[in-house]
């Protein structure tokens, strides 16, 4: 007897559908064809004693399968139930009626029980795209699943109640989630928090501003200065995710396998802090069969990278084109695959390998010449892309002691929202691009040309201070964020001057 059932698989971040063909007769050979990996092809072993564990017959008989198309290779354990309900209605041992209106996926353990598997929410939008009535998933996958609207999503623990809904057809309730409800409860709650942080006002502000205007930024201070805790409440302040934004997110982390049990949708602005021995491939995504890396996984929040000079060159340098062009393509021989990359860049870093250059106590040990040299090893076209450069001292203990209660996050957060609203308004006729950060030439010079007394300031800074050419654009930008916080049209000179005293690492004389 010749079934089907319907499963899905994914690449990038979006899913398409695969039809298992089951046939059972006369014989005695097993055959599973379509491409599979040693993982599905290691499932006949598993489907075959969950079946006898819990009373199923194992057919006696010739049993291919075939899974199409037959050209795109099949990954993972995922497909164990589906090929295990194709045998079971393949032998008559259930009935076939409703396989045609579900896509079914879930691991098998020995017993029975179902495991869950990744990437279920891209594959319960493209079940909804095709027309399928409904998704049958493991129970862990369900809340994440049923984030789809207009599409049934049934969660079980053991085949057993599988084969028990596909026979009758009724008795078991849809797992469903209030999309809106859920979104909304999530995006209030916040972890790290503004107030908590003594001192560092005019960190506080820096960090501000690059949320206001999507800039790169990184702090350079010695140790136990903040970086780390101030980096970590920056997302506190983004601008919340939008629902879109917070379905694409939660894409992304679906296909890593990141989103965790009975997680429905990621609704905060994700932080990833990847440490500095990590690999190329860990960092921007690829392997043989492609996952997404670091940069994908910041992708609509922030990315920090700890002790910027310490990463390996060759993993600094491939962040450049992300950085640009917001996604990254990972290319093998058959296949290209295009992951979303749209963060925040956020590094800090010692000014010197002993950490106290610039300390205002203690005293730096490094040689003549090992300050630029520490620096160096960041690249120019790196730290071009780099907004905002922030000096970071240690508050004093009296400060500690006697510091008043800080603002908010929430409250830093509203003036973040008004200033992003300014900016949607102002690039509306271009759909890529959001942010001031992400302003080309041409509408820098529109938009982003302060007046004549501002001007002054910046010829002014970059003869005096010796900044460098690339600190051109840059100081504009920002400018043009502290304009949109303070709600001005116009770039005047108090907004330039404040963006000159971000440029630190530009001045030629910085490092000695």
């Amino acid at each position: 007897m010749l079934v089907k059932t319907f499963g899905s698989a994914v690449s990038g971040i979006d899913a398409y559908t695969i039809t298992i063909e089951v046939n059972v007769s006369k014989g005695i050979r097993f055959a599973m064809v379509g491409l599979p990996d040693n993982a599905v092809k290691e499932s006949h072993q598993r489907v075959e004693s969950a079946l006898k564990v819990n009373g199923f017959n194992w057919p006696g008989f010739k049993i291919v399968i075939n899974m199409a198309p037959a050209d795109i290779r099949k990954e993972g354990s995922a497909y164990d139930l589906p090929l295990a309900i194709g045998i079971l209605a393949g032998s008559a041992q259930i009935s076939p009626s409703l396989l045609k209106d579900y896509v079914i996926m879930g691991e098998l353990s020995l017993d029975g029980s179902l495991q869950p598997v990744k990437g279920v929410l891209p594959m319960a939008l493209r079940a909804r795209k095709e027309g399928f009535k409904g998704c049958i998933l493991p129970l862990q996958n369900a809340r994440e699943a049923a984030v789809v609207k207009g599409i049934q999503v049934f969660g079980f623990e053991h085949i057993k109640q599988v084969v028990g809904f596909l026979d009758s057809g009724n008795g078991v309730i849809p797992v469903t989630i209030n999309t809106e409800e859920e979104f909304e409860k999530g995006t209030q709650n916040i972890d790290f928090d503004f107030s908590e942080v003594k001192g560092q006002e005019s960190v506080k502000r820096a960090l501000e501003i690059a949320a206001a205007g999507g800039h790169n930024l990184i702090m350079i201070g010695p140790p136990g200065s903040g970086k780390s805790m101030l980096a970590k409440r920056l997302a506190s302040i983004l601008p919340p995710l939008s629902l879109d934004e917070a379905l694409e997110t939660t894409k992304i982390h679906s296909v890593a396998g990141k989103t965790g049990n009975n997680v429905s949708l990621i609704t905060q602005r994700p932080f990833r802090s990847p440490h500095h021995t990590i690999s190329d491939v860990a960092l921007v995504g690829g392997g043989s069969f492609p996952q997404p890396g670091e940069i994908s996984l910041a992708h609509n929040g922030v990315l920090f990278l700890d002790e910027l000079p310490e990463f390996k060159r060759t993993v600094l340098e491939v962040m450049r084109q992300p950085l640009e062009d917001r996604c990254i393509s990972i290319s093998r021989a058959r296949f290209t695959i295009d992951y979303p990359a749209s963060f925040m860049l956020v590094s800090s870093m010692n000014p010197c390998p002993c950490g106290y250059f610039n300390h205002p106590n203690k005293k730096c040990v490094c040689s003549p010449g090992i300050v630029q040299k520490y620096l160096s090893r960041i690249s120019g076209p790196l730290l071009d892309r780099i907004d905002l450069h922030i000096e970071v001292v240690p508050v004093p203990f009296n400060k500690l002691a006697e510091a008043p209660p800080a603002e908010k996050s929430i409250l830093v957060r509203e003036r973040v929202v008004r200033a992003r609203h300014i900016q949607n308004d102002r690039f509306e006729s271009d759909e890529n691009v959001h942010c001031n950060a992400q302003m080309n030439n041409r509408m820098l010079s529109k938009f982003g040309t302060p007046d004549e007394s501002g001007m002054q300031i910046l010829k002014t800074a970059m003869e005096k201070l010796d900044l460098s050419a690339r600190a051109y654009d840059r100081i504009l930008k920002v400018s043009r964020t502290i304009a949109d916080l303070e709600g001005s049209e116009f770039i005047q000179s108090h907004h330039v001057a404040e963006a000159v005293q971000y440029r630190s690492l530009d001045r030629s004389n910085w490092g000695g």
